[in-house]
């Protein structure tokens, strides 16, 4: 029992040995690294590392920020110049758009570059990158071809009034965009949509013209005087001075309702009074059948009680 213990004590001694043979070199560079002569040479190759590190973002800093305001002095010069060549104002938002989106992608490699990215394989992986996005966002890319054509073919402008007839949005145009227009609704509410449906779809463009037609209608009870009633319209067709004197201008019977004879009126105004004059027409035809005894018919239920 005693010599097997003595034994095994033998043999761990040995393995010992051999494993402390092995891993000899490791230690003794462990013991190297230990000493404070190798950390004091490693801390002195680390700061100028950090101090060329610091001064490359220093200047990257100062070169965003330069950089920044050579952007924004570059997009007052296109604006500038397409105010002097007399650009539409949907095709200078859409030059600015484009013009900001470019330089800033410049500044963000000289920014990169600085630090010392290397700038050749950043662009490679931005256009692999940017194949994949592409396939993915190629709505993004509808709605940016819709966008050009929207700029070359101009079915609309800034400060037009338009209906898009898809989704029914309507509203005056208040910017043209890359990817989007903007529409500003009567009820002053911003409406986003992307170039690529309005360029797809069809939409009204109410403002495009210098004059607009307009047509009111009433109806009248079928005991009224139909000639008097014509008379009484025409009369206050003639003294509005919205309407335009030079187009075509009538009073009609447009159409033998159940209850009523509808009567239309039919005028030119200039884009800008279309509302005013459609509102005052309506207020007046009343006022003017209410003092000539002329009857506006309106439905009424009548019940009968028995007992």
């Amino acid at each position: 029992m005693y010599l097997n213990h003595i034994e095994n004590s033998v043999i761990q001694g040995i393995l010992l040995t051999e494993n402390m043979a092995d891993n000899l070199p490791q230690l003794q560079e462990l013991e190297q690294m230990a000493k404070p002569s190798v950390w004091k040479g490693y801390l002195e190759d680390m700061v100028p590392f950090f101090a060329n590190f610091a001064v490359r973002v220093c200047i990257a800093v100062l070169i965003y920020f330069v950089g920044k305001k050579i952007v924004t002095w570059l997009r007052k010069l296109l604006c500038r110049t397409l105010d002097r060549s007399g650009a539409d104002e949907g095709v200078k938002q859409f030059l600015d758009s484009g013009a900001k989106i470019i330089l800033y992608f410049i500044l963000a490699i000289a920014v990169i570059h600085q630090l010392g990215v290397e700038t050749t394989s950043v662009v490679a992986l931005l256009g692999s990158a940017g194949l994949t996005l592409g396939l993915a966002l190629q709505g993004s890319l509808s709605n940016f071809a819709g966008g050009v054509l929207i700029l070359l073919f101009k079915p609309f402008k800034v400060g037009d009034y338009i209906i898009e007839d898809t989704h029914g949005n309507e509203g005056k145009v208040s910017e043209i965009m890359i990817f989007y227009t903007k529409l500003l609704t009567a009820d002053n509410r911003m409406v986003v949509i992307p170039n690529g449906v309005l360029a797809n779809s069809s939409l009204t463009n109410v403002t495009q013209q210098d004059k607009r037609r307009l047509d009111v209608f009433v109806g009248i009870s079928y005991e009224a005087d139909i000639r008097k009633a014509k008379e009484l319209l025409t009369e206050l067709l003639s003294k509005e001075e919205a309407v335009l004197k030079e187009e075509e201008m009538a009073v009609f019977v447009d159409a033998l309702d159940e209850s009523s004879v509808r009567l239309g009126c039919r005028l030119w105004v200039a884009m800008e009074d279309y509302w005013n004059v459609k509102w005052r027409l309506n207020e007046q035809i009343k006022e003017i059948f209410d003092a000539n005894q002329i009857e506006i018919p309106y439905h009424q239920l009548t019940v009968n009680m028995k007992s």
